[in-house]
């Protein structure tokens, strides 16, 4: 059993302690084991968790979400620290000198004028620190890791902030109907669907941009919605003695119309 104090409540200090007792001699052979490829899984889950929480509008369960966010930093500086690459302080030395660095009307008396202002001066100073000296380089510097309709969005925001972009919401609604189509001769004449069916979506954001709505969230919308819907189905055709399976695709497009027009308050 190693040496450590257990007290009636703890700080960052200790977490630190601890992740550096599990991960050292006499610790836990899991958790010594760990690189950051075998836990850059639980990293997304653990951020996505605090999404949920933040949903919820829990603040307890925010704080447990949280805490298991700071554990992934913690575990990923410790390992990185054990290579005698970096620790805890350089990770944040180098998180305020950003700030710092990116806030020029905070910190170093630059007059501002507005919010949008602001968000302009970061975005320059953000490509300047990162030596993104084309539009191009700032599109190829979109985190390929976001969620797919996140990435295509941020990519065509950074193309429209060079002048490439529909003037207004109508060519991008006429871009999507020109993409279906192609999407439907592929489908006919054994084209790349894959392809296609990926433009489409590109252009659904685009959609979603003009609109401001969030495509990942409406996404998520949909889907609730869809399941909700799904369940009702089951439902009815429980009630009603029979089985989806044995049902006809047209007996159940009629009850998924009533659950759709129920849902809608329509008569």
């Amino acid at each position: 059993m190693v040496s450590f104090l257990k007290k009636e409540s703890y700080g960052w200090d200790n977490l630190v302690e601890i992740v550096r007792i599990l991960r050292g001699p006499g610790g836990c052979p899991w958790d010594g084991e760990q690189t950051h490829q075998s836990i850059r899984r639980n990293f997304l889950e653990e951020a996505y968790e605090v999404a949920e929480a933040i949903d919820e509008d829990s603040p307890e369960h925010l704080k447990e979400e949280l805490g298991d966010v700071l554990l992934q930093v913690v575990f990923h500086t410790s390992i990185e620290e054990e290579a005698g690459h970096f620790n805890l302080d350089d990770v944040a030395d180098g998180i305020c000198r950003k700030l710092i660095y990116r806030h020029p009307h905070v910190f170093d008396g630059v007059a501002v004028h507005s919010t949008g202002e602001i968000l302009t001066n970061w975005e320059e100073l953000k490509r300047k620190e990162k030596g993104q000296s084309t539009n191009a380089a700032a599109v190829d510097g979109v985190a390929r890791s976001l969620p797919a309709l996140w990435r295509a969005e941020k990519i065509q925001k950074k193309a429209a902030e060079a002048g490439f972009a529909w003037p207004d919401v109508s060519d991008a609604m006429d871009k999507l109907s020109e993409e279906l189509a192609e999407l439907k001769v592929a489908v006919d004449e054994g084209g790349d669907v894959a392809e296609e069916l990926g433009d489409l979506l590109f252009a659904a954001v685009s959609i979603a941009r003009f609109l401001q709505v969030d495509p990942e969230m409406a996404l998520q919308a949909a889907s609730d919605k869809f399941a909700v819907r799904f369940r009702q189905l089951e439902e009815q055709v429980v009630k009603s003695g029979q089985r989806m399976d044995k049902l006809s695709k047209g007996d159940l497009k009629v009850i998924w119309d009533q659950v759709k027009h129920s849902a809608k308050g329509e008569a």
